[in-house]
């Protein structure tokens, strides 16, 4: 019998995936669910894969190096999709499909399934499997089975899946520890106020601003207002402090298959802050002629990013320029948030000493 490996995010889709596969595909169905710093209780969406017909469900925590692998690379590339986003989502699946392909080879499957939601997003996660093993079979429920959201409900409810609460919900969500992001399905009208769970609203902000002070080394952040802490910390405090004040909203325009387009709204605090004051503190340390291509290697290094190019040579070669720029870039950049907004109001580079040329000695 084949065995197929599914990445379960405990969703709809993936939830009705688990007897979709049983039945379409006659496998055994191993589910992989990853800590990315969704603040669920993943123990329970483990059970819950066993109770729809898993035969074996993997939980793996992933959130040091989801941080130190993928979003600080992206960060010191100063990544962002449309020149606005952080790409929250994008950012994890490199490392959502290097775990399904080790786990395949663990458990001697197949093929693995992923509910990457829409097509760019598909094709993204097929690129990122094939280029790390070519010869598994690569399945994408959501895209062959052909079926409306409501009938992959009644589908889910003939046949026993439990059904999130939020099943009837308009908007789509992805929660990592770098941020939210929310599909939207329309593009004229302004996102109601409920879709947002991170960010407070303006008029509920205090009434007066706050600062902030990140502190750099070589292209990293190291310390929040003087006070050093590792990354993954540093990004929780940020988006306590930022998402007080309001900040962190983004709103992006998708464009997808043709003339389609989806409206994207993103939450992200800790990144918002962290990219603006890294931008800036490269601004004012790169020689200008640097700084103009160090913003066509971001575009591309997004670019690779959203596509599923994370494992090409053209992101490695990239990040031997990316890592060679950030040698000179520490410093401390203050940045003041009030209602919603933020501003950069100082910034202070440490430049590293030029290295001493010593002469060769006459032979």
């Amino acid at each position: 019998m084949e065995r197929i490996i599914l990445a379960y995010s405990g969703g709809l889709d993936t939830s009705v995936a688990i007897p979709w596969l049983k039945e379409h595909h006659d496998a055994e169905i191993v589910t992989v669910t990853m800590d990315l710093g969704q603040e669920r209780e993943l123990e329970a969406v483990r059970d819950r894969a066993l109770a729809i017909g898993a035969i074996r469900a993997h939980v793996l925590d992933v959130r040091e190096p989801f941080v130190h692998e993928f979003v600080v690379p992206a960060l010191k590339a100063d990544a962002l999709f449309d020149d606005r986003s952080p790409m929250t989502a994008a950012l994890a699946r490199p490392l959502i499909a290097q775990k399904l392909v080790e786990i395949a080879e663990i458990e001697h499957a197949q093929a693995v399934a992923h509910g990457g939601g829409g097509v760019g997003r598909r094709a993204a996660f097929d690129a990122l499997i094939r280029a790390l093993n070519p010869k598994l079979k690569i399945i994408a429920p959501a895209r062959d089975w052909g079926m409306t959201r409501s009938e992959v409900v009644s589908y889910g409810r003939a046949h026993g899946v439990p059904l999130p609460a939020n099943v009837d919900s308009p908007y789509r969500s992805e929660l990592n520890l770098w941020g939210r992001s929310i599909e939207c399905s329309t593009l004229e009208d302004e996102p109601p106020e409920e879709i947002y769970t991170l960010t407070k609203p303006a008029r509920e902000c205090p009434d007066e601003p706050a600062y902030v002070e990140i502190q750099f080394d070589r292209g990293a952040p190291a310390a929040v207002n003087h006070v050093a802490m590792p990354m993954s910390e540093l990004i929780g405090a940020l988006n306590i402090i930022a998402s007080t004040h309001g900040v962190g909203r983004i709103d992006v325009v998708e464009h997808r298959v043709g003339s389609t387009r989806l409206r994207e709204v993103g939450e992200a605090p800790a990144a918002v802050l962290l990219h603006a004051a890294h931008r800036e503190l490269r601004r004012i340390t790169a020689p200008r002629e640097l700084e103009r291509f160090c913003r066509t290697v971001s575009g591309e290094y997004a670019d690779i990013i959203y596509a599923g190019l994370w494992f090409s040579p053209l992101r490695k070669a990239l990040n031997g320029f990316v890592d060679s720029v950030q040698e000179r870039l520490s410093g401390v950049v203050r940045l003041k948030l009030f209602k919603g907004a933020y501003s950069i109001v100082a910034r202070n580079a440490v430049t590293a000493p030029a290295p001493v040329m010593i002469p060769m000695a006459k032979p």
